[in-house]
């Protein structure tokens, strides 16, 4: 039988000599990693306790220390616990024994989870964060276990010296909460002040900015890659000179300005939204420059030009904002591998910084969209006055969609609390901004391609083909089109014979007849089509074909050699003109007048076109098919043929088809009728979508149409006619008629803050106005609990601010008595005031403001608003000559600015072609 083997441990001390010298380096190091540990938990503490973020560079020096040493004490300690362990693994103490191994494990325990939170290990970087958190409590409680063990496995061995461990604690928590209160003084590396006027924005410390700091894209990428991937091929991208649609824009305000002005200043207002790098660098100032060619004009909107904005100063637009230099971790610049990979390691391992730096809660705001995505032009612009220019910002705050508006005619089940939730869509990824949403169980992060209707950047960029995709999603379905009704004649003045479908009309050989197309925005949060309404080209395109499929009417056709849209077609864009009439046609801000018409809809709202179709006597069919499709392209012919310097060049940048209904109708000699399937939509949505688009024609002249229309919703026991009848009457002074329709909307179900604020209204108007004042107030607090449910917040419509402060300023007029008079007036200069937090330009807020000083005798106060309010309204005097030339010049925007307009499908201006080939 063969003996057991046996170990030979050494005998011995279990500590030598040598190994003392090593355990003395061993607790050296401890020591400082226990005094910085100390400090780094300090700092943490008193974060979670004051909810401050305080951890500066200073900190983040510290937190490379931290690692620093904390990887050197790693070799030594493990060279000695060994040593140690075998030498005493075999000693007949085994408490000790015990305590040591436990304190060996406790000891490999912090030492793996510390490697682990540095997430700088080419082959393994920790991204989910439930399971780092669960790493990092182990490394915290991991030292209280290591110490605690300790001192157990010396209490029972050899004698234990306090002194020199209750001097290193003592000192420790000293040095840490010392660190805590030592003040970090910013100092500013720049002396100079800088002018960004006459756009909003400014720095923080009120000089210009490195151009290097602001254009950090390749240190982004290396933890976001594919934030930057879909940053790479967005309109952010490519908003400066490397787009040269917008470069052409530009290049031509710079010149204009210049030769006005003998500088550039004025043009500095496109700059803090488009070419932030140039306008903060400074660069954009100089005229001598070629931003085409110049590296820095094809940066576009940068990370750092969104993530190091620190706050958003208002909401007037124009880039009112103000951007810092987001503080950096050690080795941010440098150009040595060595120390960007320690940057790489302390921000990985630390990234709390990071976040304050470039992450802050407002970017999941509107306002913060609001900075960029409202826009007026300022006198120092265009020489003439305050104009409003595109507004994406308070359509949607007064809308339904966002959940601020009284007056929406619909409203969703939940309310859009930002611009995100269409524009940032969810993307899967695994990339360190990843994060596990809507409780799905995937990594995923928002896109930053920001998908809207872009549709030309990728044929004027040459990007792949897949780019357009994520807009062209966006922009199907946003919109309905309803062939909705068929009237006899050649104007909307005749009966409507029928509503298309299920019944439909047998149309009569030789007759002419009225066709009635109504457009619905659905999934939109703000007017369609915002932004470059004057070069973004939507258009209406109704096609007629008879039974063998040949076209024999039409409206909204391409010309078939530079692929233009017919100007007689119905565009929902805004036709805007300079003071002489003529079109705004290059994006030249600096000459935009005012506008011959606008075509645009609002959130949750309807516009109605109408088409003459007329049967010749030589028709050979027994039926016609009608199609509807509503197509969007980025940019018309025109301005493509401008920034192309190409005068007959084909518009072919790619066209969406947004939406499209179809009906197939019967043509004989004589009428009749006949039966199609029912529509998809119920027909009082029908009817009613077709009243709201007749109440919002211009001049009221399609409110008897509205009428009608509400009437027969009515009929079908809706609630949405009653209510929709009221604000008919309202808005033609039936008041009493308007009283009755919301007494019956309210019986049946109608939204009860709708009929709030119309009931509001009528009492304004008749003069009661404390039941107005209850009404009014009612809705700023929003008691009403389905509203309050679906996350609505009326107390942010500055329509209804205003109409409590008109309430209030009317009630004050009728009281006698001067203290309760001013009581009142405080009270109405109060609502004023608050409409003017929601849109600073108001010039309803200001008239008021200005009656309410007069009647309180503050001439300043009064004279201040009565400028502010001669500011901002609209030139209604100064507008006329310009309409009349525009009108003179374009016959077809002539037709177009017709409060009705009628458009004829068999006025053909030139050879077509297929809009789909």
């Amino acid at each position: 039988m063969r003996s057991p083997v046996t170990i030979r441990v050494p005998r011995g001390p279990v500590v030598t000599p040598n190994m003392r010298r090593l355990l003395i380096v061993v607790l050296v190091i401890t020591a400082l990693l226990v005094v910085n540990s100390v400090y780094l938990s300090a700092v943490t503490f008193v974060q979670w306790l004051t909810n401050r973020f305080i951890e500066t560079g200073a900190y983040q020096v510290m937190f490379l220390f931290h690692l620093v040493i904390g990887i050197v004490l790693i070799l030594p300690t493990l060279i000695f616990a060994g040593m140690h362990l075998w030498r005493a693994f075999s000693r007949p103490n085994r408490v000790a024994v015990r305590l040591g191994i436990g304190l060996f494990t406790s000891i490999l325990v912090l030492f793996v989870t510390g490697v682990a939170l540095t997430r700088g290990l080419p082959w393994f970087e920790l991204k989910d964060e439930l399971t780092r958190s669960w790493i990092y409590w182990l490394h915290v409680l991991a030292p209280i276990a290591v110490i605690w063990l300790f001192i157990l496995h010396r209490l029972v061995g050899p004698k234990l010296r306090l002194r020199f461990g209750i001097s290193v604690g003592a000192v420790s928590l000293g040095i840490g909460f010392l660190g805590v209160l030592i003040l970090h003084i910013d100092l500013s590396l720049f002396e100079e002040t800088a002018d960004f006027s006459p756009s909003l924005s400014q720095t923080a410390h009120g000089g210009y900015i490195e151009p290097a700091l602001l254009t950090t894209n390749e240190q982004c990428i290396k933890c976001h890659e594919d934030v930057h991937d879909s940053w790479n091929v967005s309109a952010h991208r490519f908003a400066s000179f490397n787009n040269p649609a917008y470069a052409f824009s530009v290049k031509n305000t710079r010149d204009k300005v210049f030769a006005r002005d003998g500088n550039m200043d004025a043009s500095r207002f496109c700059a803090s939204c488009h070419d932030p790098v140039l306008l903060f660098s400074g660069l954009f100032d100089d005229p001598s420059i070629d931003f085409e060619q110049h590296p820095l004009g094809q940066a576009g909107i940068t990370c750092v030009g969104c993530h190091a904005i620190e706050s958003v100063d208002g909401v007037r637009g124009n880039g009112e904002y103000t951007i810092g230099i987001p503080e950096q971790y050690p080795f941010a610049f440098s150009d040595n591998d060595f120390l960007l990979s320690v940057h790489d390691v302390l921000l990985k391992g630390r990234p709390a910084l990071h976040k304050k730096a470039y992450l802050k809660p407002f970017h999941k705001t509107a306002e913060f969209c609001s900075t960029c995505h409202k826009v007026h032009l300022p006198q120092a612009l265009n020489h003439y006055k305050w104009l409003r220019g595109q507004n994406h910002y308070d359509s949607f705050l007064i809308s339904g969609v966002s959940g601020h508006g009284v007056a929406s005619f619909y409203y969703p089940q939940q309310a859009a609390t930002n611009c995100n939730g269409c524009h940032m869509p969810l993307l899967a990824s695994s990339d360190f901004g990843s994060q596990y949403f809507d409780d799905s169980e995937q990594l995923k992060i928002h896109s930053h391609q920001f998908p809207a209707a872009n549709t030309a950047l990728q044929t004027l960029l040459d990007l792949d083909t897949a780019t357009n995709e994520a807009h062209a999603e966006l922009l199907r379905g946003s919109l309905r089109v309803d062939l909705f009704g068929i009237r006899e004649g050649d104007d909307i003045t005749q009966n409507r014979i029928a509503m298309l479908r299920p019944h439909i009309p047998v149309l009569e050989i030789g007759k002419t007849y009225v066709i009635e197309v109504v457009l619905r925005t659905l999934t939109l949060g703000h007017k369609f089509t915002e932004g470059t309404v004057d070069s973004n080209e939507v258009w209406l395109d109704v096609v007629a074909t008879d039974g063998k499929g040949d076209v024999f009417a039409r409206s909204g056709a391409l010309d078939e050699e530079r692929l233009a849209v017919d100007p007689f077609s119905h565009f929902v864009n805004a036709y805007v003109v300079d003071r002489d009439g003529n079109r705004i046609n290059r994006r030249n801000a600096e000459d935009i007048f005012v506008k011959l018409y606008d075509n645009q809809i609002g959130p949750g709202s309807a516009d109605v076109v109408f088409y003459k179709l007329h049967l010749p006597n030589d028709i050979d069919t027994d039926e016609i098919k009608l199609e509807a499709t509503l197509k969007f392209r980025k940019f018309d012919q025109n301005y493509v043929s401008l920034f192309s310097n190409t005068p007959e060049k084909r518009n072919e940048l790619p066209i969406t088809d947004i939406a499209s209904d179809e009906i197939t109708l019967m043509v004989a000699t004589s009428g009749g009728e006949t039966e199609v399937p029912a529509s998809e939509i119920e027909s009082w949505e029908r009817l009613n979508d077709y009243g709201i688009g007749m109440l919002l024609k211009p001049k009221r002249v399609g409110l008897r149409h509205a009428e009608a229309a509400f009437v027969k919703v009515a009929s079908l026991g809706r609630a949405e006619g009653h209510l929709n009848l009221a604000r008919v009457y309202v808005a033609e002074g039936r008041l009493s008629e308007a009283a009755l329709a919301l007494n019956k909307a309210y019986e049946l179900g109608a939204y009860p803050w709708s009929v709030a604020w119309f009931s509001g209204l009528i009492d304004l108007q008749l003069g009661n106005f404390e039941e107005a004042n209850v009404k009014f107030e009612q809705l700023v607090n929003t008691e009403f609990a389905e509203a309050a449910k679906r996350g609505f917040d009326f107390s942010r419509d500055y329509n209804l601010l205003n109409k409590l402060g008109q309430s209030h300023f009317e009630m004050a007029k009728l009281i006698r008595n001067s203290d309760a008079q001013m009581e009142v007036l405080s009270t109405s200069k109060h609502w004023f005031e608050t409409a003017l937090g929601e849109d600073p330009e108001n010039t309803t807020a200001h008239y008021g403001l200005m009656q309410v000083y007069g009647r309180m005798g503050n001439e300043e106060r009064a004279e201040f608003h009565r400028q502010q309010h001669e500011t901002y309204r609209i030139d209604n005097n100064a507008k006329d000559r310009a309409v009349n030339l525009a009108r003179q010049r374009d016959e077809a925007a002539n037709k177009a600015s017709e409060a009705i307009v009628v458009y004829d499908l068999h006025l053909q201006r030139f050879n077509t072609v297929d809009p789909s080939t």
